[in-house]
């Protein structure tokens, strides 16, 4: 696998205040590509992030259509990876790649 195709199987980390409450529990939260999946998610978080993986969960948030002053606007859907790290290791997300 070639660096490039490792940073597109991950979009940007998920930074909310239940992601970084998860962050306790050694859960990190990313946005992914919606044809990404686990083993794929899996092999390029270990060789970039170089941790271990115990456990992947992929949410897939549907298209939502809500109406703001009298239109129907459309948010766009998403697809969002729970990774779980080996107990004792972590990923630093506020230095960067």
């Amino acid at each position: 696998m070639n660096k490039v195709h490792l940073f597109d199987k991950i979009l940007f980390p998920v930074i909310t205040e239940k992601s970084t409450n998860l962050s306790s529990l050694n859960k990190i939260v990313f946005k992914v590509p919606k044809k990404a999946n686990k083993k794929n998610l899996k092999k390029s978080i270990e060789k970039i992030f170089k941790v271990n993986v115990t456990k992947i969960n992929i949410i897939n948030k549907k298209r939502k259509i809500k109406i703001t002053r009298g239109r129907k606007v459309s948010i766009k859907g998403y697809k969002k990876a729970i990774i779980t790290l080996k107990k004792g290791q972590n990923i630093d997300l506020t230095t960067g790649i």
